[in-house]
C-alpha cells in the first residue's frame, strides 16, 4: 500500500524513478519516528524543514503530507515563502531601511508575527484556520479570499530556506562577502539589519518548531546550478503557467543568489549540530549521509 502511495506521489510530482528508493531509504524511516512522537504529543507536531533553494525541502514537505496520511495521521505543508510581507510593505522598507529590502527572501522581509500566530492557532485550534499563500508570479500575496482553511491538524510541517538561520557576531559582517554587498551595501545597513532580526524577531518563530529537519547541501557554489535546474523546469512549463516573464538569465541568477549567500553559508556551518535530522547532500542532490 505504501509502495502505491509512493508511485502515485512520484508520478504526480514528475519525479525521476530514483526518488522511490531515496524515499524509502532515508524518509519513510524518519516519518515512521514522527509518526510515533505524535501519538504521545499534547498537540499537533511541529517539524521544520531547512534546506538551501533548489534542495528539495518542498517535495520533501509534500512527501510527508502523503506518507502522514498513510499513517491516519492529517498533515498540513506550509512554507515560509507563503508568509512574506506584501509587496507595498517591502516597498515601506526599502524606503524606510534599504532598499534592498524590496526583494524578498532574505530574514526580515518575512512577516514573523503572522507565521507564529498561523502556527499558534493551528496548534490550539479550536475553529478553522485561514492560511496564507504567496503568489511569486505577481510577487505579492494572494487575496485573503484565495487563502487555505485547515480544520483538523495532527502534525504541522514548515519548510524554509532560511528556517532556524541565527545571527553572526557584528565583527563577520563587517567585511562584504559577495560583489552585492560590496556594490549595493557598501555601508553594511542592509546585512546589519537582516543580523538584527534573526537576533530579535525571528526566534519567536523558530521557538515553535517541535522538531528539525535538514537538508544539507554540500557547499553554497551548488545552489546556483540547482537554481538554473529550477529556471528550465519553469521554462518547460511556461506554456501552462504563463511564468514567462518572471524567469531569470543565468546572469539575473547569478546575482539573485548573492542576496542568499551570507545567511546559508552562515547556517552550512551552523545549524547541522542543533537539527533532528540531518541529510547530507552531494552535489546532486543525493543523500549521503544522515545523522539522528
Amino acid at each position: 500500500m505504501q509502495n502505491q502511495a509512493l508511485m502515485t506521489f512520484i508520478h504526480e510530482h514528475q519525479l525521476p524513478q530514483t526518488y522511490l528508493m531515496k524515499a524509502e531509504k532515508w524518509f519513510v524511516p524518519m516519518v515512521a519516528k514522527l509518526a510515533i512522537e505524535q501519538t504521545h504529543a499534547a498537540h499537533p507536531l511541529i517539524i521544520g524543514i531547512n534546506g538551501a533553494q533548489g534542495s528539495g525541502k518542498s517535495t520533501l514537505a509534500a512527501l510527508m503530507v502523503s506518507l502522514f496520511a498513510q499513517q491516519q495521521l492529517n498533515a498540513v505543508a506550509l512554507s515560509l515563502d507563503d508568509f512574506y510581507f506584501t509587496r507595498a510593505e517591502r516597498a515601506q522598507l526599502a524606503a524606510k531601511i534599504h532598499p534592498l529590502l524590496q526583494t524578498r527572501g532574505v530574514p526580515g522581509t518575512h512577516d514573523v508575527r503572522l507565521a507564529v500566530d498561523v502556527l499558534k492557532m493551528l496548534q490550539y485550534q479550536q475553529n478553522e484556520v485561514v492560511i496564507p499563500r504567496f503568489n511569486k508570479v505577481t510577487d505579492d500575496r494572494y487575496p485573503e479570499s484565495e487563502w487555505d482553511k485547515v480544520s483538523v491538524v495532527d502534525i504541522v510541517i514548515l519548510e524554509g530556506w532560511c528556517l532556524g538561520a541565527q545571527p553572526q557576531a557584528d565583527a563577520y559582517l563587517h567585511t562584504a562577502i559577495n560583489r552585492l554587498e560590496r556594490e549595493q551595501d557598501s555601508t553594511g545597513q542592509w546585512r546589519h539589519y537582516v543580523n538584527q532580526q534573526l537576533l530579535s524577531t525571528y526566534p519567536a518563530l523558530f521557538n515553535l518548531i517541535d522538531r528539525w529537519v535538514m537538508l544539507k547541501a554540500p557547499s553554497f557554489d551548488c545552489i546556483f546550478d540547482w537554481r538554473c535546474q529550477h529556471e528550465k523546469s519553469l521554462r518547460n512549463k511556461q506554456s501552462t503557467l504563463d511564468l514567462s516573464h518572471r524567469l531569470m538569465s543565468d546572469s539575473e541568477l547569478r546575482v539573485f543568489i548573492e542576496y542568499f549567500q551570507r545567511v546559508t553559508e552562515n547556517m552550512l556551518s551552523d545549524l547541522p549540530e542543533k537539527v533532528d535530522y540531518l541529510f547530507a547532500l552531494d552535489r546532486y542532490r543525493n543523500i549521503v549521509d544522515l545523522n539522528q
